[in-house]
């Protein structure tokens, strides 16, 4: 008999191109955006604002990623079918086609095209919907490109790992290396939440980015891909995974570093800027002229299509599973055309739509991964992960009533339209309670009583170890 046969192993090369792609999914959209305009506001207060939104942005995706590697994909394995299901679909919408994926769309067009075209204010009707012509042209090439890419998963880790994302990491580094050396002006001053609550305040703007979510997504491709790569043994797999991890990690706080500090020393640049996007064309515009504008445009537009393709795939690979007679090409296609429709909703409203479902979700997520790594210290498993899971979606709810209501305002306080005024009106009539909760101002309610219920379910698990033992 021969030896048996071992797994593959990765080169250094292909390792570095896992890690880059893995880079490449999560560096999209609102991680371009909403840094500098967190570093805008923030101000003097940079230093703990950038700390909050690394521990959610960088830190949180990274753990996501290992908890992915420890459970083997099967982080939601301790949950009742129907509740796993109900949230893995849930996660899977919001990073896909309702919000993540038409946002990286949006952002390409916004920085990446607009500035290149004459004339952006052409529109069009569509039976009751006003259209913007140029925009619903660009996010149709957009995320036909991301189709075309998406349908051939086995060649993801070539064309983007590769590929697209040293190219835009040379990028990245050039406009890093501009944002230290010409610096636009002194940092500000910290203005709003900022100056009372920079840490908790970057915390939740780390939500933004929707990174903790897709991590545990992108988890479960990079196994796919490493499976693909003929990487089959579980141990080889967490391996080549967290190494992946790492190097995402470490590309993601340089990049949240440099535009952090790009938006606290904006300036008279940011003046009436309503996004980070903004900021950072004014930044690039000012400082590098017409060439600053081809060398963000690039950036941008590589950055938000690497994270659509890994967005797109991740969910195709979910639903085909889920109902294996949709085959993943006419999800691909599918998943790609709702996006391109989405998209055209428009930036400033599909943030707004997004921020209450992720003060509402993101607990969860995050409790979720937390108790993967304590799964083997509570006596009764399964009882814990539903109970931490239950408490943090209780009351993420409540911080999700308290921002969607605000979101209801105008620029007065007045509430948007009848609707809401009565939703308004409901949780106005709560908040006497739920002010009282812990955090509650600060947009983290959920926080201390899911705490709370891990230190019991670990203290009633120890109990239960010590009287079996006597």
């Amino acid at each position: 008999m021969g030896l048996p046969v071992q797994d593959n192993q990765m080169s250094i090369a292909d390792t570095l191109g896992l890690g880059f792609m893995t880079f490449a999914f999560f560096l999209g959209a609102g991680n371009l955006i909403f840094p500098p305009f967190a570093g805008m506001l923030a101000g003097g207060n940079m230093p703990l604002a950038m700390l909050g939104f690394l521990i959610t942005a960088v830190g949180l995706p990274l753990v996501g990623l290992i908890a992915v590697a420890k459970a083997q994909g099967k982080v939601m394995a301790m949950l009742p079918v129907f509740a796993a299901t109900t949230l893995a679909i849930a996660i899977y919408i919001i990073i896909g086609p309702a919000f993540a994926a038409p946002r990286t769309g949006l952002v390409a067009y916004e920085i990446g095209a607009k500035p290149f075209i004459d004339d952006t204010t052409a529109t069009f009707l569509l039976g009751s919907l006003e259209l913007n012509l140029s925009q619903l042209l660009f996010t149709m090439c957009f995320f036909t490109v991301t189709m075309l890419l998406a349908l051939f998963p086995g060649k993801l880790l070539d064309s983007v790992g590769k590929v697209l994302t040293p190219i835009l990491l040379i990028l990245l580094v050039g406009l890093a290396a501009s944002v230290m050396f010409l610096p636009a002006s002194e940092v500000g001053q910290a203005v709003g939440d900022y100056q009372n609550h920079p840490l908790t305040k970057g915390i939740l703007e780390g939500y933004n980015t929707m990174d903790t979510l897709a991590s545990l997504m992108f988890g479960m491709l990079i196994i796919d891909i490493l499976r693909k790569k003929g990487i089959e043994q579980p141990s080889a797999q967490t391996k080549y995974l967290i190494r992946a991890a790492f190097i995402a990690a470490a590309g993601l706080a340089f990049v949240y570093v440099s535009l952090f500090f790009l938006g606290a020393t904006a300036g008279d640049i940011a003046i009436g800027a309503k996004n980070g996007g903004e900021i950072l064309t004014n930044y690039v515009t000012r400082e590098f002229g017409d060439l600053g504008s081809v060398l963000l445009s690039s950036v941008v537009t590589l950055a938000c299509l690497t994270t659509a393709v890994g967005l797109v795939s991740a969910c195709s690979e979910f639903f085909n599973e889920l109902m294996p007679k949709l085959s993943y090409r006419f999800l691909v296609i599918f998943l790609s055309v709702i996006c391109a429709v989405i998209a055209n909703v428009g930036l400033t409203q599909l943030i707004a739509i997004s921020i209450p479902v992720l003060m509402t979700i993101y607990p969860v997520a995050i409790a979720l991964v937390v108790i993967t790594f304590l799964t083997a210290y509570f006596a009764n498993p399964q009882f814990a992960h539903r109970a931490v899971l239950s408490v943090a979606l209780f009351f993420g709810i409540f911080d999700g009533l308290k921002v969607a209501a605000k979101s209801l305002t105008d620029a007065d306080g007045q509430a948007v339209n009848g609707f809401a005024q009565g939703f308004i009106h409901v949780v106005d009539v709560m908040s006497p309670v739920l002010s009282k909760l812990p955090l509650y101002e600060e947009g983290m309610a959920w926080l201390l009583p899911t705490i709370a219920t891990i230190v019991l379910c670990l203290v009633f698990g120890r109990g239960r170890d010590q009287t079996a033992a006597a």
